[in-house]
């Protein structure tokens, strides 16, 4: 069975067109970096990294596993401040206070939206797979550095280095968030390993100057009324 219905109408429009765009700085409604929580976390990290901006974003994803545990939260636009704030968060939330840090460091980002197969998160759960959308949206952030885009996936090495860890399995408390510090999370089969996701990926939606702009041309995973009750329901339970 699966949760067509559970999924907003604007999701399944357009999947094929691949949309182009850089990255930017500027904050947004997401990306809340002028806060003064976002801006007070970024200034511990620029405190507390080394030279490189590669350094400091690992710095800011390692503060960021310690100060905000995971929960499955379903609110994609939560901002970053909140997330902060509430010192929990998903998997997105976590990542778009990455991505909000790296821009108050001065760090461009971008998202690239995937579309997932529901099945890949039958794993962690088995009991409540009916109720799991077909397809899941996904913002997978890139940031500029050295003048090139690099992926999250790509923040601690290059995957041919990561893959030797094993692959991500879904399971237990690690989540995608925590998956890049170890093993190579690989969306397109560059691997060739047990790293090698892209068999769970349905559609991608190119390129979005922010997590915002793919969320606003395509939507999130669930329909308004759906994501409220789950949200409640499970935004307090870990992961």
């Amino acid at each position: 069975m699966k949760s067509v219905l559970l999924a907003p109408w604007c999701q399944s429009a357009a999947v094929s067109r691949r949309a182009k765009a850089e990255g930017e700085l500027a904050a947004t409604a997401i990306l809340d970096w002028t806060h003064p929580r976002v801006l007070a976390l970024a200034a511990e990290v620029r405190h507390g990294s080394a030279e490189t901006d590669r350094d400091l974003l690992v710095t800011a994803h390692r503060l960021i596993t310690t100060r905000v545990r995971p929960v499955y939260a379903m609110n994609e636009k939560q901002p970053a401040s909140r997330t902060l704030l509430l010192e929990r968060g998903s998997c997105s939330q976590r990542l778009a206070l990455l991505e909000a840090v790296a821009r108050a460091c001065g760090i461009a980002s971008r998202v690239r939206g995937l579309l997932v197969d529901g099945r890949f998160w039958y794993s962690r759960f088995p009991r409540l797979r009916a109720l799991i959308p077909h397809q899941v949206m996904l913002a997978w952030p890139e940031f500029q550095l050295d003048r090139r885009w690099v992926s999250v996936s790509e923040l601690y090495g290059d995957l041919d280095t990561l893959q030797k860890a094993g692959g991500f399995a879904n399971v237990g408390g690690e989540t995608l968030f925590d998956a890049v510090a170890r093993t190579a999370v690989d969306w397109d089969g560059l691997t060739c390993s047990s790293c090698d996701l892209s068999g769970y990926v349905l559609a991608d939606l190119g390129y979005f100057s922010s997590r915002d702009a793919l969320f606003g041309t395509h939507g999130q995973t669930l329909c308004l009324p759906v994501r409220i009750t789950a949200d409640i329901i499970m935004s307090r339970r870990a992961a």
